[in-house]
């Protein structure tokens, strides 16, 4: 099974800038081991099952909790079975049929 998995997480009462507290959150994903994509407005990760991917979002949430009085977070997964490394076929699928690699940041 392929979990994906597309998040924001940030405090809304440190000001304007939050990466302070976002790296916090890319930190832990990152050391977790999973295959991982950091946007500008949000994180993409990929796991096996549910219970990794929701263990993930409560991870984040629990950097944050102890100094952050109020977090703001949007999830989305998309879930299917039989398949695995989506994060980059999904994407291989997409340059296949326009003929391209699309353009990296």
């Amino acid at each position: 099974m392929s979990v994906l998995v597309e998040f924001a997480m940030f405090p809304t009462d440190k000001g304007e800038s939050v990466s302070k507290y976002v790296s916090r959150i890319i930190k832990m994903i990152d050391e977790s081991g999973v295959n991982y994509k950091l946007t500008p407005m949000g994180t993409v990760f990929e796991t096996d099952t549910m219970e990794e991917a929701l263990e993930i979002i409560k991870k984040a949430y629990e950097e944050l909790e102890p100094d952050c009085n109020r977090v703001y977070s949007t999830v989305k997964f998309d879930i299917r079975k039989g398949r695995k490394n989506r994060m980059k076929q999904k994407i291989e699928s997409v340059e296949k049929r326009i003929g391209k690699e699309i353009k990296k940041i």
